[in-house]
């Protein structure tokens, strides 16, 4: 079930649950040895890309901008459509929303953190569905598993 939300201050959507909504996408390229999808470490956990929204963005719009930010990767084609994963709640109550995209562009720029002087996470890597599953944890799988279905991969 979709409902419409919107940013309600400065980083925080609020779901229908009253979580914290986290917005972000499973970015996966076709190579000539299948698809691939792009996995990020911070310490010992690896996740999909996502971020809290800014003022007045839409949920799409803020995964759109957190994949740019964190991975410096602004094509992003959601040829599956609008759909979505949700998972949660996790870390302090937040939800994460997951949309599908796809993109053309391998190079992977970690972006700064204002408020870290660092980029957030440690590590990235393009890796095969199977790779994805085995290095993320149960909340992360889930949303591995969806995407590879949508794909058929």
């Amino acid at each position: 079930m979709r409902h419409p939300l919107t940013c309600c201050g400065p980083h925080e959507v609020v779901s229908e649950a009253g979580n914290t909504l986290s917005c972000g996408a499973v970015v996966v390229r076709r190579t000539d040895t299948g698809w691939l999808t792009l996995m990020l470490r911070a310490y010992k956990n690896w996740d999909i890309p996502k971020g809290m929204c800014e003022h007045g963005e839409q949920p799409m719009e803020t995964a759109l901008r957190e994949v740019d930010e964190e991975l410096g990767i602004s094509e992003l084609n959601f040829d599956w459509g609008d759909r979505y994963m949700e998972t949660g709640p996790y870390h302090r109550g937040k939800t994460a929303r997951h949309y599908l995209a796809n993109t053309i562009e391998e190079k992977v720029i970690m972006g700064i953190s204002p408020e870290l002087g660092r980029p957030e996470h440690h590590e990235y890597r393009w890796v095969s569905f199977d790779e994805a599953h085995d290095l993320s944890a149960p909340r992360v799988r889930g949303v591995i598993t969806w995407a590879r279905q949508i794909i058929g991969a």
